[in-house]
């Protein structure tokens, strides 16, 4: 297991992520606990990007609840099919929204959140949970995050031991 993250100097997102995910990969190898593995994951993603926040939702009982996260209080349930969460579970994909006040029925648990993508973590074909990025900026994801960010969801569902 890495004890630390080297987190490239640059504005190139590309680079940053080919550094990360091998580090990643490394820090997650091997560690059976997913809340272990998705606080590191936040906390690696926060420090490196600086996002407003970064955190997952895991499924439980039928909806979401909030799991390891770094960044402002958050929303602590969402219902299946309803913000941008419970759609990327709905519909087991990633989406991505540039502007989350023209997304319909967006959930605000934030207001100074203003772009969003959501990841979900798919093992067996269920959805177990998802990963969800705010930006306080808007259009701050596109298929470069979404590239890197499946690679990322794909380590810690590798690991991700259920039962």
């Amino acid at each position: 297991m890495a004890e630390s993250i080297n987190i490239p100097h640059t504005s190139d997102k590309k680079q940053i992520y080919l550094s990360l995910i091998p580090q990643l990969d490394a820090l997650l190898k091997g560690e059976p606990d997913i809340i272990a593995n998705m606080a590191n994951t936040a906390a690696v993603l926060k420090e490196a990007f600086n996002w407003l926040w970064v955190g997952f939702y895991i499924v439980k009982n039928n909806q979401l609840v909030l799991g390891p996260f770094q960044g402002p209080v958050a929303c602590t349930r969402i219902a299946y099919g309803k913000g941008v969460c419970g759609t990327s579970w709905k519909q087991s994909k990633t989406i991505i929204v540039p502007n989350v006040h023209e997304f319909p029925g967006h959930i605000a648990c934030s207001s100074l959140s203003n772009s969003e993508i959501v990841l979900p973590l798919i093992k067996n074909n269920n959805v177990l949970a998802v990963l969800d990025i705010d930006s306080e900026h808007l259009n701050s994801f596109d298929q470069t995050d979404e590239l890197y960010l499946t690679q990322v969801v794909e380590l810690i569902t590798k690991e991700w031991h259920e039962g």
